[in-house]
């Protein structure tokens, strides 16, 4: 009797640093959280790209390769705390910057390539920094982040509480 494939469920992400990624912290923590608010943990800030959901797990190496596309580095200037419908507190960037706008849709076209559906709704980059916050109150101003993409990540997000893996950077 076999079981189901095994499947492993994976996103593409712009990973912070260690140096980013504090300053993300500082801005979810400048927030005033309901009980009950599930904030984002330090190592799971990013901002994602696209959401590939379950693959089946030997599909990953033909995925990791499909998923290498050539961008432009490009500053991400982050620091608009808004809160979206649903309690999902978020940080937005100032501006879209064209070359992340076409780092999403060249990333698009990988997926289709691979046989994969990018999601249809329009993009909304942000990093999300607490889920079931309904009254949380955002902090009127905080610092601007300056964040230097110059590379993206394809990432696993492990069942239960295992977390996030990077499975391979794309420069």
């Amino acid at each position: 009797m076999s079981g189901k494939p095994a499947t492993t469920r994976l996103f593409l992400a712009l990973w912070p640093e260690q140096g980013i990624r504090d300053q993300l912290a500082q801005w979810r923590d400048a927030w005033r959280w309901p009980q009950g608010a599930a904030s984002v943990p330090d190592d799971k800030l990013h901002v994602t790209l696209h959401f590939l959901g379950n693959q089946p797990s030997e599909r990953v190496p033909e995925i990791m390769q499909g998923l290498a596309v050539p961008f432009a580095p490009f500053r991400l200037s982050l620091g608009q705390a808004k809160l979206w419908p649903h309690g999902i507190a978020v940080l937005e960037p100032h501006m879209e910057p064209d070359e992340l706008l076409q780092l999403h849709a060249d990333l698009a076209q990988a997926l289709v390539a691979l046989g994969l559906l990018p999601e249809e709704r329009k993009y909304r980059p942000h990093v999300t920094m607490s889920r079931r916050a309904p009254n949380a109150i955002a902090p009127t101003d905080g610092p601007l982040i300056d964040w230097e993409i110059q590379r993206y990540a394809l990432v696993e997000s492990r069942p239960g509480n295992g977390g996030y893996a990077v499975l391979k950077y794309y420069t």
